[in-house]
């Protein structure tokens, strides 16, 4: 089994690799300039979305029929999303709402947003692998009793904590000698974990063309090398 961190531009990878892919994590910057090591994060809008078109155009081109991508965007980005999508061939699965655990970012003039969207896509109309995961959530105030069996994951995503600075954070997230997070938008563990047991089996190629802090590989390496399964 091998892990790869690749230090190039994803493209140039792209073009020369001969991989094939079974799963892709796509979470790009966002355009919300942020500060970056080597990369402009306030391109003109039309530049930064013809750029993840030509992302998607060659990730699908080195993915196995019936592959699967999940693209991360801010949820007033899902329309741009799902367009870029659509041109690069890709059919439409699921949008996911990952809803956010901490409180919201308040708005003076509209509600305030308390989620992200996850576009769920492949190559064909139908996925080579799509394993249905249970989870067990706690039981609301609502509820009598517990579910034996626990209940399928839909696509809305309510359990799982997002990594902010704060109390809700805890000891995940990478951070600088000075307590600062060392990658603004790091993914948590959990996200990863049901993303890949969900879309892949042992052996799979899954691929994050943005790599940050490299969840996407720590969750695959764990999973070739753990016989566990976290979720029902």
């Amino acid at each position: 089994m091998i892990c790869d961190i690749i230090n190039d531009d994803c493209l140039n990878f792209l073009d020369s690799t001969e991989y094939k892919f079974d799963l892709t994590y796509l979470d790009p910057p966002f355009n919300q300039n942020k500060s970056y090591n080597s990369h402009n994060d306030k391109m003109d809008p039309v530049e930064y979305w013809d750029w993840m078109k030509v992302v998607c155009n060659k990730i699908y081109d080195k993915t196995v029929s019936g592959g699967s991508i999940y693209f991360m965007q801010r949820e007033k980005n899902a329309k741009e999303v799902m367009r870029v999508l659509e041109d690069a061939n890709w059919k439409f699965q699921n949008l996911i709402i990952w809803k956010k655990k901490s409180s919201a970012v308040p708005g003076n003039n509209k509600y305030g947003k308390h989620y992200q969207i996850i576009i769920f896509a492949t190559k064909g109309k139908v996925p080579k692998v799509f394993n249905k995961l249970r989870i067990d959530p706690p039981l609301l105030v609502t509820e009598k009793y517990q579910r034996p069996n626990g209940m399928y994951v839909t696509d809305v995503w309510d359990d799982i904590r997002e990594l902010t600075s704060g109390y809700f954070a805890g000891e995940e997230p990478l951070r600088l000698p000075n307590g600062e997070r060392s990658h603004i938008q790091q993914s948590p563990i959990q996200l990863l974990l049901r993303i890949i047991l969900s879309s892949s089996k042992p052996g799979d190629f899954v691929f994050d063309p943005f790599c940050g802090t490299s969840t996407t590989n720590i969750v695959s390496r764990f999973m070739m090398c753990s016989k566990r399964t976290p979720d029902k």
